[in-house]
């Protein structure tokens, strides 16, 4: 793996990066309420935005937070504030997590507004499912019945983040819950990997899509969780072994190159660069604090470097599927094209955030 002043010149780029994402009209993808769907640059309120920014925050603490990234994360909000906020759903609270962990450091009181009543109106007004799961609306379309493992990161990890900082213990179950009830009908009991969703319309798991993104929002949720809150021993236990059980399946499927294919199980499917970065940030997170062992952070090592090969001298990721809706067969997956996006910048800065720790302690 190439060494620190590399690893720090990567970050400069790919915080740089997001400055290059244009939404080009190559994806037009009107919005239920009739607004047009910016799912690419950096300017709008939605999931791949919302990665994006978690990513900032997380680099903002790991530099202490540094104050132009700071400046950076409280212009974009307040931006976002002036403009008023979209409808609720499980993509339009994602870039709650990164507000969360900006107000939990510095208590803005406009902030903290915005969130408590996002988090209220989750809690009340969230479409469920059976069980109680959050049904995986979007702003495009809603998914009557459905789970799909993108929630989790998506709008399980705010409420686990703001019911943490708040106190609001209420938020911190509920986040669990949303675990442990996903975890019921998406874990693939055969392999240990994540199936992409379930549908208790039919009771089934589509495609039964061994998806890389899909099961990188999860290695990622699953060592966050813990840290952004404080979890029961009995649920953190269940949890730290789903992810062992991840992990023991994930590591023998890891190509030469150090990536991962955008199905996992399927050699024939492409490397797909966000997934790679968030498993890679998962296994060297995990092995950071003792969750695994050293073939995580070994795989997690390659994958850092599979990363670093696809960031181009503009900062921008490459390699990176654009959003991918569930699908009903595996060529579907196949098929997803190739576009740079928030996301793709994100998790590739949490994955140089751990690989920096690394060279930390080696």
């Amino acid at each position: 793996m190439r060494d620190r002043s590399a690893i720090e010149a990567a970050l400069e780029t790919l915080v740089s990066g997001f400055e290059s994402l244009r939404h080009d009209g190559r994806f037009d993808e009107p919005n239920l309420d009739g607004s047009s769907g910016d799912y690419i640059s950096f300017d709008a309120w939605e999931w791949p935005q919302g990665v994006g920014l978690y990513g900032l925050a997380q680099l903002w603490l790991a530099r202490g937070k540094d104050p132009a990234l700071g400046r950076r994360l409280t212009e974009w909000y307040d931006r976002a504030l002036d403009r008023r906020l979209p409808g609720l759903n499980v993509n339009t609270t994602a870039p709650m997590l990164a507000l969360s962990i900006l107000w939990r450091e510095t208590r803005d009181p406009r902030h903290g507004a915005v969130l408590e009543d996002w988090a209220e109106r989750v809690m009340q007004d969230a479409p469920r499912t059976p069980f109680g799961g959050f049904q995986h609306d979007v702003s495009d379309k809603l998914n009557a019945g459905e789970l799909w493992d993108d929630t989790l990161f998506m709008m399980a990890l705010f409420l686990a983040s703001y019911g943490q900082a708040s106190g609001r213990r209420d938020l911190v179950d509920e986040a669990v819950r949303q675990f442990l009830v996903h975890a019921q009908f998406l874990t693939d009991r055969e392999t240990g990997l994540w199936f992409h969703g379930w549908t208790f319309e039919g009771r089934h798991n589509f495609a039964r899509a061994r998806w890389a993104r899909g099961n990188a929002w999860v290695t990622a949720c699953l060592i966050d969780l813990p840290e952004l809150a404080e979890i029961e021993p009995g649920a953190r236990s269940h949890l730290t072994a789903l992810l062992r059980d991840q992990a023991a399946a994930l590591l023998p499927l890891q190509a030469p190159s150090g990536a991962w294919h955008t199905l996992l199980d399927d050699a024939a499917s492409y490397e797909e660069t966000s997934a790679t970065a968030g498993f890679a940030y998962g296994l060297l997170k995990a092995a950071r604090l003792g969750v695994g062992d050293a073939t995580w952070r070994d795989a997690g090592l390659r994958a850092v470097d599979a990363v670093l090969r696809q960031i181009g001298p503009d900062g921008v990721v490459g390699g990176v599927s654009y959003g991918t809706r569930m699908g009903h067969d595996l060529q579907f997956y196949r098929d997803i094209p190739i576009q740079p996006t928030g996301y793709g910048q994100s998790l590739a800065i949490l994955a140089l955030v751990e690989a920096l720790k690394v060279k930390e302690t080696t």
